[in-house]
């Protein structure tokens, strides 16, 4: 990696410089809750104004732009005795400005199962290689708990990350790209009172953090509690709605849909976003259903999260966002059911 200090009106230049080159989205407020705070998404954007970057976070994740709720697989054309099938996955350069440290390691998450995988995703991937990342500290919010898990901090999986350390940034260049992209402006090599600042703006962000959540053990403490009441307790809460997995950053359990037009002359098949939460996941054909009560559903999503398995096995996938937390209608918190099994235990 490559460090580098860039003044904030040069920032600005940079960052317009991409936008004129590619689609770019960035954090815009776009509304307000009944308590008056803000709710932030990423938006396209034509000017670096347009921008807040003191945002908080927004709603839904970032995995939207990766994994959308429903897209197209293939579509089939249909002529006489032949068929036809077309796939297309390509797409255009575009680059999102702003992304916090846990949305960032929630792609790195994903990428270890959609591109480094048995079965690697070319939609997801063509994606991932064609988007632009630059990364963006910030104080977290007094429910998140992205330190307990080591997601507070970013190492690979961005193009450029932005430390705040006043009057300008203190840049991680982690791709040929942007170092690319910044000989456009002016930016220059790290002084020693830069790197303090550096060190300094770090510990600080660390200190910030209001929720522990503790994870020690936790993959062996969910095996031991299995058959645990907690399960019961926060399963009968439980709106089986899915949610948190709409909102989640890591959550990529889908559903395929295949619709075959009223001519009977094309079809196309549908990837669906789905969640283990909602009542049908686990139903088979003949109306079998292996999930039956909510608590196991509740407890799977769980077992999934912080213990892994099929592609993520032994790998925990949960940043610390706690943006299913925010979003639960039943108030379903992922510290307190943790807490809850530490303390069975």
């Amino acid at each position: 990696m490559i460090y580098k200090i860039i003044k904030k009106d040069e920032f600005k230049k940079f960052i317009n410089g991409l936008i004129s080159e590619n689609e770019t989205f960035g954090p815009k407020e776009v509304e307000r809750r009944q308590d008056g705070k803000a709710v932030y998404q990423f938006k396209e954007v034509n000017s670096f104004d347009e921008m807040d970057l003191d945002y908080t976070v927004t709603y839904s994740s970032l995995k939207n732009f990766f994994l959308p709720f429903r897209e197209e697989l293939s579509r089939f054309n249909f002529s006489d005795d032949d068929w036809k099938q077309d796939v297309e996955y390509r797409v255009n350069p575009r680059a999102i400005v702003g992304v916090r440290p846990c949305d960032i390691n929630a792609l790195n998450i994903l990428d270890k199962i959609l591109i480094e995988g048995t079965y690697p995703s070319p939609y997801y991937l063509a994606r991932r290689k064609n988007t632009f990342l630059v990364g963006m500290d910030h104080e977290p919010l007094p429910d998140c708990f992205c330190e307990s898990l080591g997601h507070d901090t970013v190492h690979r999986g961005c193009n450029v990350f932005c430390t705040d350390i006043g009057d300008r940034y203190y840049l991680t260049i982690m791709s040929s790209k942007a170092f690319k992209f910044l000989k456009n402006v002016n930016v220059s090599d790290p002084t020693k009172d830069d790197d303090v600042k550096f060190i300094e703006r770090r510990k600080y962000i660390k200190s910030k953090f209001e929720t522990k959540v503790d994870v020690t053990g936790l993959p062996s403490v969910l095996d031991i509690e299995f058959k645990s009441p907690v399960w019961k307790k926060w399963g009968d809460k439980c709106l089986n709605c899915g949610t948190c997995a709409m909102v989640c950053p890591t959550c990529y359990c889908y559903g395929i849909e295949e619709t075959i037009d009223v001519s009977l002359k094309s079809s196309r098949k549908e990837r669906v976003q789905y969640s283990c939460n909602l009542v049908d996941f686990a139903e088979v054909a003949g109306g079998h259903n292996f999930r039956p009560l909510k608590e196991d559903r509740l407890k799977y999503r769980y077992y999934h999260h912080y213990r892994g398995f099929a592609q993520n096995g032994e790998d925990p996938i949960c940043v610390g966002c706690n943006r299913c937390g925010r979003a639960c209608l039943a108030g379903i918190n992922p510290k307190d059911v943790i807490d809850d099994l530490q303390m069975e235990s």
